[in-house]
C-alpha cells in the first residue's frame, strides 16, 4: 500500500506555529544572499543554515534541553520537521554539525541579520527593556589557580616551611595531588588561573564559595521577551551594571527615554 502525507498536512491549521513559520520564512529569504556565501563551491553537500537557524528557534519555543534532543525529535515530530523544512524522507542531521557551524554562524554576523529583520518588522521594543546577569564556572581547576610571578617566590617559601613542619609533601599522589589552601590568601590581584587567565576568582553573593568564574549579561526588550544582546565578560564586582550600559547604549536607536527593568544586583550609584 502507498500512503500519501506531507509533514505540513499533520500541523493543525490554527496552531500558532504557523505564523511564526510564516515570519522566519519571509526574513530567511531576505537573507538568502547572505546564507549563500556560507556553502561551499565544492565537497559534500552541507547541512542548509536555514535548517540550523530554525532548529535553534525550536529549541527555544518548545524547551528542548539539547541540540543532541533535538535531532533525535527530527526523527518522528512531523511539527518539527515541517518548521525546520525538511521532507518525510530526509534523515535528521547530527546534533555534532550546530558545534561545527556555530562559529561560521556567527563569523558572517547571520543572528544580527535575524534581529534586525524582527525590529523591521516591528516585532522589538525601544523603550522598554530588562537586564540581566549571571555568574559561569570557568573549566579551570581551583588548583590551576596560582601565584602570579610577584608573589611566587613568597609562596613557595611559605608551602616548603608547611612541608618542613609535617615531614612530607601533599597527600595524594600522582598528576592530580590533593592540595591544602587553609591560611593561604588568594585574591585576582596575586593569584592567576594557569589553565584560564582570563577567569576570575567570584562569589555568586554574601556567604557563598568563591570559584573561578566568567559572568554572562543578557539584555531582554519588554514587548515580546525577545533576546536583544547577550554577552560573556570577566566577573568583576561592577560587570552587571557595566556590561548592562554598554548594551543599551549599542543596541538603543533612540534618544529619548527609555526604561530598563533589572534586580537589587544593579542597585548601585554611578559616578
Amino acid at each position: 500500500m502507498l500512503f500519501l502525507k506531507s509533514p505540513e498536512s499533520l500541523v493543525p491549521q490554527d496552531h500558532p506555529i504557523r505564523a511564526v513559520k510564516a515570519l522566519i520564512d519571509a526574513a530567511l529569504r531576505e537573507m538568502s544572499g547572505k546564507l549563500d556565501e556560507m556553502y561551499a563551491a565544492g565537497g559534500r553537500a552541507s547541512i542548509p543554515p536555514e535548517w540550523r537557524l530554525k532548529s535553534s528557534l525550536l529549541m527555544a519555543l518548545h524547551s528542548v534541553r539539547s541540540e543532541r534532543m533535538l535531532c533525535e525529535q527530527l526523527g518522528y515530530n512531523m511539527l518539527l520537521r515541517w518548521f525546520v523544512g525538511m521532507n518525510m524522507t530526509e534523515a535528521p542531521f547530527d546534533h555534532s554539525t550546530f558545534s561545527k557551524n556555530r562559529e561560521r554562524l556567527m563569523k558572517h554576523e547571520v543572528a544580527q541579520e535575524f534581529l534586525g529583520q524582527a525590529q523591521q518588522a516591528h516585532l522589538m521594543s525601544t523603550e522598554h527593556f530588562t537586564v540581566d546577569g549571571t555568574p559561569i564556572d570557568a573549566w579551570a581547576s581551583l588548583k590551576s589557580f596560582q601565584a602570579k610571578d610577584e608573589a611566587r617566590k613568597l609562596r613557595d617559601a611559605k608551602k616548603r616551611a608547611r612541608k618542613d613542619r609535617r615531614g612530607g609533601g601533599p597527600k595524594g599522589g600522582g598528576s592530580n595531588p590533593d592540595v591544602s589552601f587553609h591560611g593561604e590568601t588568594r585574591s585576582n590581584q596575586t593569584h592567576e588561573s594557569k589553565t584560564d587567565p582570563e577567569a576570575r576568582f567570584a562569589r555568586e553573593g554574601a556567604g557563598k564559595e568563591a570559584k573561578l568564574r566568567f559572568s554572562a549579561h543578557a539584555l531582554m526588550e519588554n514587548r515580546n521577551g525577545l533576546l536583544v544582546d547577550f554577552r560573556i565578560a570577566e566577573a568583576s564586582g561592577t560587570a552587571e551594571r557595566d556590561q548592562a550600559l554598554m548594551m543599551l547604549v549599542d543596541n538603543n536607536p533612540r534618544t529619548g527615554q527609555i526604561t530598563v527593568g533589572a534586580d537589587r544586583g544593579y542597585d548601585a550609584e554611578v559616578i
